[in-house]
């Protein structure tokens, strides 16, 4: 992990950390307002394949962010929903695409 790997899990967890210790009712997410108990539970389901999940998502994204804050908050609240499902499309479109086993229904393994 590079110095700024380092540092934006360091940002990540302590927006987890300040979440997770709100004292207030609800916590926006996707302009939402959700109760903080939900968002507490989902925050505590994350573990370190969803952070790396959040980094593929952000490396991918070709949009400007102009609010990283609540950005990250969203993501990480979505990450425990959609990661799964992200990475079975993935891999479906790869497989359709011929990018794992050279093109549609050949089958055969490529390297």
């Amino acid at each position: 992990m590079t110095h700024n790997d380092t540092e934006r899990v360091t940002e990540i967890l302590e927006l987890m950390l300040d979440t997770v210790c709100t004292t207030r009712a609800t916590v926006r997410i996707n302009q939402d307002d959700i109760p903080a108990a939900v968002v507490k539970s989902q925050l505590l389901k994350l573990n370190p394949f969803h952070i790396e999940y959040i980094f593929d998502c952000m490396r991918d994204n070709p949009t400007e962010i102009r609010n990283i804050k609540a950005y990250l908050l969203t993501a990480l609240y979505n990450a425990p929903l959609t990661m799964g499902n992200h990475y079975t499309a993935l891999v479906a479109h790869d497989m359709a695409s011929g990018k794992l086993f050279g093109g549609g229904s050949k089958g055969g393994v490529t390297c």
